[in-house]
């Protein structure tokens, strides 16, 4: 009986030896073909092209140009032979004078059934009259609904008998470096025209604060502006809105501003016609190395605090010098990603802000304003009185604020700070940029009002073994912080 049931024991094992055996090759198959799947070049994008190309739109613009003016006419001799001859010509000229229109343009696509369509704000810009194209045929006047310059993103509305076909937006965070990606638009000027490529890179930023393009290979050039790319599931992850080329066509540097930043905007416009971003109200810098050292942060992150204006952060207690790590709930990693999350956030709304100052961190609750509102109003720092002496230090020449000095550097009468006479092209401060008729504000996150107070805090600095001190500096009335080093 001991030896039945030993067998059969064995039996079992081998069999769920096998059995486990087999689900472990199933497994390892199925994973292989998803990959597969995942990296292969699609056989075709016909199917795909010719699913979203119905919602895909040519924009013309036209633009009422005024006439040019002749100038003066070139005097000719009375008798001359050449007098009817200038006459003519000139007479001829005049209708230089009166008014000619100018055309323009570009793509767009279809978002909704009753004829909302995205496009670039650089392709609508200036227009008098906008007319989209129907891929079947057809064309339609579009009336601007709003537009946004920061992302050059814009949005029309166009009346239609029937519903339009349209397409939705993507999420471009899952987008991956190598997926595949479709670009539909007018190239040239040439009608309807699908290029395909991968995408070669994200998070790009050329020229504003709200940047977040992909980069792609797919083919886009002059008249894709405004034009959708479309991920192998026919979501629009971006708008096609600007090449890098010294030609001026497609050399595979294209760059498509991503939908979750586009959406946002989006449903912005057609809710207000305008944009309402959030608003913190701090002016902010980069962490490096030796700011992190100064202020005492364990490694290189989040955004540090140059100054706050009367606003939201000043209300909430947020003081220059402090770093935010957090915003709302999410890492800051730099300058970039706190501009991007907070105008992304809802004008109003109360966020939770961690900030790191005197070595320790600390929540605080801020209710955001709407920075449209913001920049409609002239921001002044804030600022006071001191000594005129003179004082050398880290290779400055110091001065105190005189009203001939507050003057020359076109500072207010209350003003505070040292004036930067001079600077030794050899020291770490003109290395790290500091010149003549710069302010210095604070040092060490303490204000100073006399260049004694300068090298104090320097000396100060030294003795408590520090590597290196901040400084607070102003430029024509724009702060940042600097951190000099005590070892040279």
């Amino acid at each position: 009986m001991k030896m039945i049931s030993r067998t059969r024991v064995l039996r079992s094992e081998r069999a769920l030896h096998y059995a486990l055996g087999a689900f472990l090759t199933l497994a390892f198959i199925f994973a292989q073909a998803a990959v597969s799947m995942a990296r292969g070049a699609p056989d075709s994008f016909a199917d795909l092209a010719e699913r979203l190309s119905p919602a895909v739109v040519n924009i013309t613009t036209t633009t009422v140009v005024a006439g040019r003016s002749g100038g003066a006419r070139p005097q000719v001799p009375p008798g001359s032979p050449f007098e009817d001859f200038f006459k003519d010509f000139l007479d001829g000229q005049e209708g230089d004078k009166r008014p000619r229109k100018s055309s323009a343009l570009g793509s767009g696509f279809i978002i909704s059934a009753d004829g909302y369509v995205v496009t670039n704000n650089h392709v609508i810009d200036g227009a008098d009259e906008i007319v989209i194209e129907l891929f079947g045929g057809g064309e339609l006047k579009a009336k601007l609904i709003g537009r946004d310059k920061k992302t050059d993103i814009a949005v029309l509305k166009v009346e239609a008998e029937e519903p339009l076909p349209f397409v939705s937006f993507g999420d471009s965070d899952v987008a991956r470096v190598g997926d595949w990606v479709m670009a539909v638009g007018n190239p040239l000027g040439q009608g309807f025209s699908v290029s395909a490529g991968i995408i070669s890179a994200r998070n790009r930023s050329l020229r504003g604060s709200y940047d977040d393009f992909i980069q792609t290979d797919a083919a886009i050039n002059k008249g894709n502006s405004g034009g959708p790319l479309f991920n192998m599931d026919g979501d629009v992850i971006g708008v096609n809105t600007a090449i890098i080329s010294p030609t001026g066509g497609s050399i595979g540097l294209g760059f498509s501003m991503s939908s979750n930043v586009v959406s946002k905007v989006v449903t912005q416009l057609r809710e207000f016609g305008e944009t309402r971003r959030g608003w913190l109200g701090v002016r902010i810098q980069e962490v490096d190395s030796d700011l992190a050292d100064a202020i005492g942060l364990e490694k290189v992150a989040g955004a540090l605090v140059s100054d706050v204006p009367e606003g939201p952060a000043s209300k909430a207690g947020i003081q220059s010098g402090d770093v935010i790590l957090s915003f709302d709930g999410k890492d800051v990693a730099n300058t970039r990603g706190l501009v991007r999350a907070v105008g992304g956030a809802e004008v109003g709304k109360a966020v939770r802000v961690v900030i790191f100052r005197d070595g320790k961190t600390m929540t605080l609750k801020v209710v955001l304003g709407r920075r449209e509102d913001a920049e409609r109003v002239e921001i002044v720092p804030a600022v006071a009185k001191p000594d005129a002496k003179e004082a050398e230090a880290m290779g400055m020449k110091l001065t105190g604020l005189t009203d001939e000095i507050r003057e020359s550097l076109g500072l207010g009468s209350d003003t505070k700070g040292v004036a930067v006479v001079s600077v030794d092209e050899t020291s770490d401060a003109f290395g790290k940029g500091l010149r003549s008729g710069d302010l210095i504000a604070e040092v060490g996150q303490k204000p100073v009002n006399s260049p004694k107070a300068v090298a104090d805090a320097f000396k100060a600095a030294r003795e408590a073994g520090r590597k290196s001190v901040l400084l607070l500096v102003r430029r024509g009335g724009d702060p940042r912080f600097v951190a000099l080093s005590l070892t040279e």
